[in-house]
């Protein structure tokens, strides 16, 4: 190009056999004038992936501080790092499976017809404070002030970013929409551990739905219910569904797909006979009857001056658990309440929450339980507390009906028999509050349920019109009355993901990805003395296998086939396709699956077609 800067025309002339653009310009202010030379520009030939070339920095030990397989795997074969704890940053190799992961959930979201957006992890509090969940959030929001004392958040989850969106949706004929996004997500988490397991900083698939009507979500929720159940398949993750409690999300319904794992931190009831499964949170049981103790006309004191626990009252009084009432002083969104259950039971925090619509709860201090019951612990009852002003006395279920039960007479040291719950203790709600135990009747066909535990790697939510409410999104119904959409909600962890699959696919020698995740789905590993014939045979493989459109590594590092063996099993690579001299003098190499440890020998020619036919015989029936 020359160019004048004197505002004159500017003339463009160019040769069209891809020549390369030469650029000349003026300073007088002439006519500008762009012209290219016809000299062919190479074309760029397909470099080979090496491993000499990659930054796959592997330990031959354990890390000291993993505890759970894929933490300890993931560091060992040189995926991830820690920052510091429950920040990670992930290695090329962990790119490439996190990206496959992405290509998955994107073709799933694309497949139920929802739209990628990227929304910003920033957020002004105010939004926040309109829905609630600012002071709802607790601890685990990360909190922040700008250099204008502006309060903000970095984002836990973006119910509120995308229902601000929405308030541009105006008619009925706008709906239903579904929107998603892939974003970095920020929880305080008081306990970060076990890897990519629990974070503090991780990207997080989030989708949502808006629809007209209830009819409308239903389809929505069934819709990703779908997707979701697809793509832990075609990624490599057994993930159970479970009823799930909704929590802090809000909504009427929620499902969790949880994948078991000795690692997880949830528990999940699930009868093998009739599919029934839900987290402990949300799980009941057909609880047998237990028999009652002796009946009395009114409950009967006695001194129990060395029992202090349930086990303790069993033993030195001969009262078993199941005949005791278990007495449990609870603070809920700053306001005392008891809550009842039976001795051998143990009480789930989250249905407690679920049941009173608290948002925090925690046990009282000593102080205030006796400055409220005038006692300690051990010796605690709901026997005659109806004095006490607005304390909320909660009990299970499994209580409704009892008689000659024994609980603690409020005075340490002594106990009541012969309680009748329903005669003797004033109940302010009853509720499903204890937590299922292995082995009870299920809920639905009487079976023995099992106990799992699970990691949890999506969740989805019938969120309601809680958010459309709080932010004001109305759009015109069909009639021209104004409506609030209906929302749903729709989150999968996408390093936690990458966690889930290790959990599942591993062995004593490392990782064994799925083919559809794994970093390289083949490696090509040349061994023994490098001589022209083998060079030859590697190039050709590797040339055939990228026209075959295979993710292909080549080993090339200059160490003993041992080595290059343990790394490649370390890693993860799906299939290995080993060349040496002796195998080609008989025109053969081996191909060596990594999830079995077979090996065959495969004719030289024809090699690259077995391979291509392996990998696409993996992937095939999971993406269709």
């Amino acid at each position: 190009m020359a160019s004048g800067l004197d505002g004159g025309r500017g003339v463009l002339a160019s040769g069209l056999d891809g020549g390369r653009g030469v650029l000349a310009s003026g300073l007088n202010g002439g006519r500008g004038v762009l012209a290219y030379d016809s000299t062919p520009v190479p074309e760029q030939e397909d470099t080979p992936m090496r491993w000499s070339q990659l930054y796959v920095p592997t330990l031959r030990e354990d890390p000291a501080d993993a505890d759970a397989a894929s933490h300890r795997l993931l560091v060992r074969a040189g995926f991830v790092r820690q920052l510091m704890a429950g920040h990670y940053s992930l290695l090329p190799m962990a790119v490439r499976v996190r990206g496959k992961i992405v290509d998955v959930v994107r073709e799933e979201m694309a497949r139920i017809g929802s739209q990628e957006w990227i929304l910003p992890a920033l957020h002004p509090a105010e939004i926040w404070q309109r829905t609630g969940r600012w002071e709802g959030m607790g601890e685990e929001m990360f909190r922040l002030k700008d250099r204008r004392g502006a309060d903000l958040a970095l984002g836990m989850t973006h119910e509120e970013i995308f229902t601000t969106l929405a308030q541009e949706l105006s008619s009925y004929r706008q709906l239903p929409q579904m929107w998603y996004q892939f974003q970095t997500k920020f929880r305080d988490e008081p306990r970060p551990k076990s890897g990519l397991l629990r974070v503090r900083e991780f990207t997080m698939k989030d989708s949502y739905s808006f629809d007209l009507d209830q009819a409308g979500l239903d389809r929505s929720f069934d819709l990703h219910h779908a997707a979701y159940t697809r793509i832990f398949a075609r990624i490599g993750i057994p993930a159970i569904p479970v009823q799930a409690s909704s929590g802090s999300m809000g909504g009427s319904a929620s499902v969790e797909f949880m994948s078991p794992t000795p690692a997880g931190e949830d528990l999940v009831v699930h009868c093998p006979a009739c599919r029934y499964a839900a987290n402990v949170e949300k799980a009941g049981s057909a609880l047998p009857a237990a028999a009652d103790g002796e009946a009395l006309a009114a409950p009967e004191r006695f001194d129990t001056p060395e029992a202090r626990t349930i086990e303790e009252l069993a033993r030195l009084h001969g009262v078993p658990a199941e005949q005791q009432i278990k007495t449990l002083v609870l603070v809920a969104d700053g306001s005392p309440l008891l809550a009842l259950v039976r001795g051998d039971h143990s009480l789930v925090e989250q249905k407690l929450l679920d049941a009173t619509g608290a948002r925090t709860v925690r046990p009282a201090d000593a102080d205030e339980i006796k400055g409220l019951l005038g006692a300690m612990p051990g010796s605690l009852g709901a026997v005659g507390v109806t004095g006490v002003t607005g304390l909320t006395v909660l009990a299970d279920h499994a209580l409704a009906g009892r008689t000659g039960m024994t609980t603690g007479a409020n005075q340490d040291g002594v106990h009541l028999r012969g309680v009748d719950v329903a005669r003797d203790i004033a109940v302010t709600r009853w509720a499903d509050l204890r937590e299922v135990r292995a082995g009870e009747p299920c809920v639905q066909c009487g079976e023995a349920l099992e106990v799992v535990q699970t990691v949890e790697v999506g969740h989805i939510f019938k969120l309601g019109r809680k958010y459309t409410e709080a932010l004001d999104v109305t759009v015109l119904g069909q009639d021209g009355a104004a409506v609030k959409p209906i929302m749903g909600s729709y989150g999968i962890g996408i390093e936690r993901a990458i966690a889930a699959i290790v959990e599942t696919h591993h062995d004593e020698k490392g990782i064994a990805w799925p083919v559809a995740v794994a970093p390289f789905e083949v490696a090509v590993v040349p061994i023994g003395k490098a001589d022209e014939q083998t060079a030859a045979v590697v190039d050709d493989l590797y040339g055939r296998l990228r026209a075959e459109r295979i993710d292909v590594v080549l080993d090339d590092r200059d160490e003993r086939p041992g080595v290059k063996f343990a790394d490649i099993e370390l890693v993860g690579i799906p299939y290995r396709i080993t060349v040496g001299p002796r195998g080609l003098k008989d025109g053969v190499v081996e191909v060596t699956t990594r999830a079995t440890g077979e090996t065959v020998q495969v004719p030289v020619a024809e090699a690259a077609a077995h391979v291509a036919a392996l990998v696409r015989a993996a992937v095939a029936p999971l993406a269709g």
